[in-house]
Parts: C-alpha cells; sequence; structure tokens
C-alpha cells in the first residue's frame, strides 16, 4: 500500500482537484483515490464528443453517481478544431490542448484548485504528444509522478473493488485511424459499431483500425485467434461489418498492441 498511500498524500497536499474522468482504469482509479482523500474538494470532468463511445459516457455517469461525485460533462468536439480532421501526427495535441483549457476554465469557476490526468508510467514508452499539452498546461498526473504501472493500477483496482479492474483498454476512436488519413464522423461511427459488436460478442480487448473508406483491419489477443475460425461467428462479424460500410474486414495477424498506428510513423527529435 505504500504507492497508494503516497498518493492520497499527493492529494491531500493539492486541497482540491478536477479529474479528467474517462471511465477507463487508470481515471477511475485515479478519481477513487482523489475522492478517498479529499471528499467533496472532487470533481470529475468528462467529455462529450463522436470520438468517444456512448457506453463510456454512460459508465462515467454511473460510476460517478455510485460514489457520489460531482460529474460535469464538456463538449469537446474535436473534429472542429482546425487541423484535426486531417488527423496528423500531433492530432492528439490539438485535441487535449482545447479539453484541457475547457477543464481548467470549469475548475477555475467552481473553485477548484487543480486539475489531474491519468497517464500512467507506462505511457512513457510510446508516442504520446497529448501528454505534451498536459504539461504545458500545468495539469497534474500523480500515477506517472509516484510511478504506478497499469498492472499495479489493475491490482490496487481489483483490490478497491473498483469495476474497471479487468476492463479493457481503451483509446479515443480517432487513434484507430492511420496518420493523414481524414476523420470523420461517419467512418467514426463505422469503427464504434464494429468495436461495440466485438464486445457484444465476448471479445475483451482488441481494436478495429480503420484503412482508407471501407477497410476494416482487427487486431486481437492471440489466445482469442481461434475464435475467428468458428464458421458462424465470422461470417456474422463479416456481415455486420458490412452493414456497417466496411467492404473488406482483415485480421493482423500480428495481433492487438497499443499505438500500433504509431509503428510507421518516424518521429523527428
Amino acid at each position: 500500500m505504500e504507492k497508494y498511500n503516497k498518493l492520497i498524500e499527493y492529494f491531500k497536499d493539492l486541497g482540491s482537484v478536477a479529474i479528467a474522468f474517462s471511465s477507463g482504469v487508470d481515471s477511475t482509479f485515479l478519481l477513487y483515490a482523489a475522492h478517498e482523500a479529499l471528499g467533496e474538494k472532487v470533481i470529475a470532468v468528462t467529455a462529450s464528443s463522436c470520438s468517444f463511445p456512448k457506453r463510456e459516457l454512460n459508465e462515467a455517469k454511473e460510476y460517478c453517481k455510485s460514489i457520489g461525485v460531482r460529474h460535469f460533462i464538456v463538449e469537446s468536439e474535436e473534429l472542429e478544431i482546425e487541423g484535426f480532421s486531417k488527423n496528423p501526427p500531433n492530432r492528439c495535441y490539438l485535441c487535449k490542448r482545447e479539453l484541457f483549457e475547457k477543464i481548467f476554465d470549469l475548475a477555475k469557476k467552481e473553485g477548484i484548485a487543480y486539475v489531474a490526468e491519468g497517464s500512467n508510467l507506462d505511457d512513457n514508452g510510446d508516442y504520446r504528444p497529448g501528454l505534451q499539452a498536459v504539461a504545458e498546461l500545468g495539469a497534474k498526473s500523480p500515477l506517472r509522478e509516484i510511478g504506478f504501472t497499469k498492472q499495479e493500477i489493475r491490482v490496487y483496482s481489483a483490490k478497491f473493488g473498483l469495476p474497471t479492474a479487468t476492463k479493457q483498454s481503451f483509446a479515443c476512436l480517432a487513434s484507430r485511424f492511420p496518420y493523414g488519413e481524414t476523420i470523420s464522423k461517419e467512418k467514426l461511427s463505422m469503427v464504434d459499431k464494429a468495436e461495440q459488436l466485438l464486445l457484444d460478442m465476448g471479445f475483451n480487448q482488441f481494436r478495429v483500425r480503420i484503412h482508407g473508406d471501407n477497410v476494416a483491419r482487427i487486431e486481437l489477443q492471440p489466445e482469442d485467434f481461434s475464435r475467428m475460425l468458428d464458421e458462424s461467428l465470422r461470417i456474422r462479424i463479416y456481415d455486420s461489418f458490412k452493414e456497417y460500410g466496411f467492404a473488406y474486414v482483415a485480421l493482423d495477424l500480428c495481433g492487438y498492441r497499443t499505438g500500433s498506428m504509431n509503428e510507421t510513423l518516424k518521429i523527428k527529435d
């Protein structure tokens, strides 16, 4: 419990805090700890946009209600941000900058001293321009600062009975597009429907990446590959994806991994 106790003391030193809350594994754990440390001096803020599935928004609402945290929803329509829909390599920076400016404004209005977000130590190993925006605006990153890994967060979440202990990792739907390909509401909806279908079919950790206008590339955990050999399931997935607007459906033989769209991205020093 040493790290968790440090987290509690961290929040007590802040006095009051607004948590950027997505209902994911990390931000749920962060909100739980903040609420335990500060009680009513904590608020949760969730963004509503076309790249954030309704199921995630509903889960955010339900969790805040269950623990008695004041919950605010801000409209953050990324497609209206200049340059975002063109999906440049710094897309996440553009989004996070706009969103956290709104969270800081809300925190100030509510008399909250600090803003915190849920990135963890593992996030240091990938290309994440959104963290630059977080740092520039002065948001706190307690889990990274104290040194929590994703696995540790899951262990603590299970210990405290949090509903997200075994929840799949999630990133906004815009991350399903190769850099340089235009992001649209229509294609975001196609990806959302496709991923919801796989969730409903019992798959836990996966991604549906979209290439061009009509190619779906499914990333599954290798242990789930054998399920795709079931003819009825395979045909149901294919037929459903066709209904959503995909012409081709492919299984990535490398399997699920975070940040796979970064694999072809050349980052200059």
